[in-house]
Formats: structure tokens, sequence, C-alpha cells
């Protein structure tokens, strides 16, 4: 894991992946992780998705849980092509792409994408050209990785521009989350990461939960935690969990997607940026570019 890491902290070094400015297409990829399953990371991640949509956003999610990918039933949608449909040149994006509600748009990865390592250049080259249309129509995109650290998760983790961490007050989440920070922190992948605490008591309990998490790191580590927001416990989120129908949705009013609309403003509107910069402003593009070398680092 470790010379993993470190490769790609050369290839940065060596400005082998960030290499063009910014100029239109997707305004940020954001990878959304946790150290342990069972969190809900999923689940955040589709009524989160909905949210920013709601909010204007364009949504796209790329789900890469292989062999447990599940974002398509969590929208109760049928996923009849994955993302190697595209890479072996059998189905166009519009072929795989599944529309879900509002301006969301769901990629199913499943266990095909982990084939994108073994890729020929002609591969290459095609799937490049497939996201660069995806990319130049623009929006968010949302990656939603397996629980915990894997060399294809730090691959994502690396070349997406912001990561956010998935924990919950329990301590064995706590410290596997912590494990995440500090390999990108001891790897210089990102200099901030954004958590979000799930199944809290209380808005108290998020905020002890990320005071403990930040403490740590400003005494061990040079990496800034901004804290997005917790999600309270809420029994609505597994009534509409059973149902295959995202919570914010079927429950538009409950404490659940209540939390999970703060988070989402404070996605768009509630990070600080140094003076000046506008939201997205300085990204790197080429997402699916950046992974595909790090990828051929390994």
């Amino acid at each position: 894991m470790a010379d993993q890491a470190q490769r790609m902290r050369e290839i940065f070094q060596k400005g082998q992946v960030f290499k063009e400015s910014h100029k239109g297409g997707l305004s940020r990829t954001f990878v959304v992780a946790s150290g342990k399953g069972g969190v809900g990371k999923t689940n955040i991640v589709v009524n989160l998705a909905l949210i920013l949509g709601q909010l204007g956003q364009k949504i796209t999610i790329l789900d890469t849980d292989f062999g447990m990918a599940n974002v398509d039933i969590l929208f109760d949608l049928n996923s009849r092509f994955t993302l190697i449909d595209v890479i072996q040149g059998r189905k166009d994006f519009d072929d795989v792409i599944l529309k879900g509600p509002g301006n969301v748009r769901v990629i199913p990865g499943g266990s095909g994408l982990s084939q994108i390592v073994d890729l020929d250049r002609q591969q290459r080259e095609r799937l490049i050209s497939r996201f660069s249309l995806l990319e130049e129509k623009g929006g968010l995109m949302l990656i939603d990785c397996p629980a915990g650290l894997s060399h294809d998760v730090l691959s994502f983790i690396a070349a997406a521009d912001e990561l956010i961490l998935v924990t919950t007050p329990e301590p064995t989440a706590i410290t596997d989350v912590y494990s995440i920070i500090k390999i990108v922190d001891n790897y210089k992948l990102h200099s901030r990461v954004n958590l979000i605490v799930n199944m809290m008591n209380s808005a108290r309990d998020g905020q002890n939960v990320f005071k403990r998490i930040k403490r740590v790191c400003e005494s061990f580590l040079e990496i800034e935690v901004v804290f997005l927001g917790g999600i309270e416990y809420d029994q609505s989120v597994q009534r509409a969990v059973l149902s295959s129908f995202p919570y914010v949705l079927q429950f538009p009013h409950s404490r659940a997607a209540h939390c999970t609309r703060d988070i989402a403003r404070r996605i768009l509107f509630g990070v600080e940026k140094p003076e000046g910069e506008a939201p997205g402003a300085g990204k790197k593009k080429g997402f699916i570019k950046r992974l595909l070398n790090l990828w051929r680092a390994k």
C-alpha cells in the first residue's frame, strides 16, 4: 500500500497528472469514501446528489463499488449495461447512463470497472474520448467508492478534486476514517478532507466526532479537516431503503432530509475559498485522464 501511494506522490511531483488548467467541463469531482462498510455512504451519495440537483446542479454519480454496486438499486433503476460495455466499444455512454430523478445521472461501474487497469492503448483512448464528451456537459460528479483502502480507492482519491469521508460516531468507524486521512496526508494526495458524520444522535454528537478527529489531525498531521455536517439517526432512512426510494424524496420533511440539505448547501456555498476565487476555480480538468495515468503507474 505504501509503495503504491509513494508512486502516486511521485507522479504528482513530476507533473504527470495535472497538466491542464480548468476550462469548463466538470466543475468539481468528489470522491466519497469511508473507512468501513455500514456507515451509509452510498445512501448519502444518492440523496446528496438529489438535493444538489434540486439546487440546480447537473449531477453524475459514478458507482465504483466493485461487486457491491447498488446506487441503481437505491434509485430503483434497471441497470442493463455498465461502463465496461463502453470500454469494450459495445455501447455508447447514452446507452449506459441511467437517468434518475431531477438532474441526476448514474454511471453503473459494477465489477467491470476494475478491468480498466488492463486496458490496451486503443481502449484507453476510447474511454478518454467518451469521458471527455461527458465532461463537456459540465456539472458535478460524485464518485461512490468501496469502503476501506485499496489501490483503486487511492487512485480515485488522488484523481478527484475533493475528498468527502463518511463516518459514524462508532469508535471503529472513527479510527478507520482517521487511517484514510493519515494516508492522504502522508502522501500529499490532498491538503484538505471533508467530513460527514452519519447516524448521529444529535448535532452535538456530530460536532464531538469532528472535534475529536480535527484535534488528532492538528496534533500529528498537516491536513485541514472541514466539517460538512452530520445526519441524525432517522427511521425514515431505513423505511426509504426498504422501498428502494431515496429518503429526500419519500420523506422530504424528515430530519435526515433536512440535514442532507444543509450539507449540500455547504458543499456549494459554505466552503471558504481564497479571496477572489470562485467555486471550482483552479481545478484541473480531465478526471479520467488523471485516473488512467495513476493506474498506468500501478
